[in-house]
Parts: structure tokens; sequence; C-alpha cells
């Protein structure tokens, strides 16, 4: 690397990581302040708070990461154009692909740390993160009541009321059905889960079967059985995605898949999104040169102003990409990457317009 490389390449990797600390230090702030009134009213203790937000803020930091790399580059780039550097390293027979390594070298770097914290690192931490918030804040849930699952293709179970706190379900019921016919029914007044035995326990059971016009009828006190079925199923799901590793989330989309679960959208986008990360922030360090690497007349801020004004209209097509494939409209791994596609195709465009 030359001189104008490192130069670059630590102004830009410090640059980055101030906004980074500035942003969460501000968003731990913000939402200090809409929880406390939360902590206060259920006495959290100061150590666990502390120990949330040693989660939260990795999370956030992760989150914003596409965003914060481009406004750091913004202003990087800016100010040097303001000093008149960019021209001087143009005029000295650098050409405008030469400028950019030290920016790929170092959104390179960013990236690759982003995938290995978003694979392994802050899922372990969302764990903690979400199950803190599950109990203080979102109020943990101790009874779902109308469940609603799909366990197999044509295996489809309901409760009136699920207690995930003794892990006993009431008015039980689970059917199968194949082709649009009732095969089979059993009804059990209460399930409890055993855990020693991996199965559950039926109270005062009945089951239908049905052939054409023949019905069978079986009945009982109790009975042990075994289910695609298990507690976690009916805790929370609030943002149950975010809390697994790539390999958990894989065998989740799988176990859902066995069970021809039809609401898996929100999985496969977690998973295809993770690796759209870090050529996100590639796509939006070009851009941010390529904004700003111009002299503006009207100075450094309005070139930071625009550069904030392409990123949020950048997390508002990941938010649209998002809502359309949870619709089922398109593909989650397109709306995954229609972002960064369109981003792309923005960057070739504008890099017409840079000066040489």
């Amino acid at each position: 690397m030359k001189i104008l490389d490192k130069y670059i390449l630590k102004k830009f990797i410090s640059t980055f990581f101030f906004v980074v600390l500035l942003f969460i230090l501000i968003l731990s702030v913000i939402d200090f302040t809409e929880k406390n009134e939360d902590f206060i009213k259920n006495k959290v203790p100061g150590l666990e708070i502390l120990i949330y937000y040693t989660h939260f803020m990795p999370y956030m930091a992760n989150l914003l990461s596409p965003i914060t790399v481009f406004i750091a580059t913004v202003f990087v780039t800016a100010n040097m154009a303001s000093h008149t550097e960019i021209i001087a390293i143009l005029s000295s027979g650098v050409s405008f692909k030469r400028l950019m390594l030290p920016y790929l070298i170092g959104a390179a770097f960013i990236g690759f740390g982003t995938f290995i914290l978003i694979e392994w690192v802050i899922p372990n931490g969302n764990k903690k993160r979400i199950a803190f918030e599950n109990q203080y804040v979102k109020n943990k849930v101790e009874f779902r009541d109308n469940a609603h699952l799909k366990i197999g293709p044509n295996t489809y179970v309901y409760l009136l009321s699920y207690n995930n706190t003794i892990h006993e379900g009431y008015q039980f019921s689970l059917e199968t059905i194949e082709n649009n016919q009732l095969k089979s029914k059993l009804k059990s007044n209460r399930i409890t889960w055993q855990p020693k035995k991996n199965s559950w326990l039926l109270d005062k059971y009945v089951v239908r079967k049905f052939d054409g016009n023949k019905e069978t009828v079986i009945s009982g006190e109790n009975k042990d059985t075994v289910i695609n079925l298990l507690p976690k199923d009916f805790g929370s799901t609030y943002q149950l995605h975010e809390t697994f590793t790539m390999s958990e989330l894989d065998n989740y989309i799988n176990e859902l898949k066995d069970r021809g679960s039809e609401n898996i959208e929100t999985y496969l986008i977690e998973k295809y999104e993770r690796y759209t990360y870090p050529f996100a922030i590639v796509i939006l360090t070009v851009i941010g040169v390529i904004v700003s690497a111009r002299k503006a007349r009207e100075g450094v801020g309005f070139q930071i102003a625009f550069g904030f004004l392409l990123a949020f209209v950048y997390i508002l097509f990941v938010l649209m990409s998002r809502g359309i494939a949870s619709a089922g409209s398109i593909g989650p791994l397109l709306a995954s990457w229609i972002p960064n596609i369109i981003f792309s195709c923005i960057g070739a465009v504008m890099y017409k317009t840079v000066p040489r």
C-alpha cells in the first residue's frame, strides 16, 4: 500500500468507528428513555440493564453498518474534496478507480467483520437481549390463546389455551386432513409436557378415525404420545429470527419445511439478508465516494445531507422489499437482493458524472 492509500484508509476506518459510536450512543440513550418506565415498574437490577445494553449496542451497530459506512465515506471524501485533495490526487495521474482502492479495502474489512458478527456473535447476544425484553419490556407471555399450528404436511394442531409456565395446554385437538378430507381427529381436555420422556401426556382423550362412511372411535383416560410439537413452539416469536446463528437458522427453516409450514418467509429473508450485508457495505461505499468526490459550491454540508438522503432511501427499499416478500409477492432471495441491485445500477449511472 502507498502512503496515499494508508492516509485515506486511516481516515475512512477511524471516521466509520466514530460514526458508529455516535449513533449507538444516541440510540442507546433514546432506547433507555423509552424503556426506563418499564425498568422502574419491574424493578430491574442495574447490572441486568447494563448487561442488556452490552448486547443492544453491537446489535444496533451491525444493523446500521451499511448506513454508517456510507455516511463515513461521504464525510471523509467530501472533506477531502473541499480541501482540493481529490483534485490534486487526480491531477497527479491517479485514476478515479485507483482512488477508490483504499475505500474498497476498508469496506471489505468492515464487510467481513460484519459477516462474522451477524453469523455467529450477535445472534447469541440477541438471545439474551430479546429474553430481557420479553421479561421486562414486552411482558413475558404466560398464556397463549387460540393457538393454531401446522406440524406436518397434513397435520394441524389447535389449543384453546397454553400455559408457558407449567407447560400445559387445554382443549387440545390434532387433525389429519388429506385431499380436503378429515382422516382422523384426536381431542383431549388437557395435554402436559413431560421433559424426562420428551413426550406429551393426554388427559381424557378421544380419537376418531374416518374411512369413507366408516368411523372408528377410541377413548381413554391417559396416554403418552410423541408428536412434532414442543413447548418452545408456544413461546414468544418476537424477533425470533434474530436469535439464530446461521446453522440454527438453517435447521429451523428445515424444521418448518418438514412441517409444511407456509409462513417461513421471515426466516428466509433473514438468512439471505445476512449474505447481502457485506455486499451492501461495498456498494454503498462506492456510491459514497461518487457522491462526494466533486467539490460542490454548496459546501460539505450539502453533500453530507445528500448522503443522508440516499442512506434513508436505501433503508426504505430494504423495508419495502421485506414487506413485499412477507406478503408472498416475490421470492425472499430476490427481495433480499433488490436494494443492492437497484443501488448498483444507481452507482453505475452516477459513476459517469464523477471528475476524471
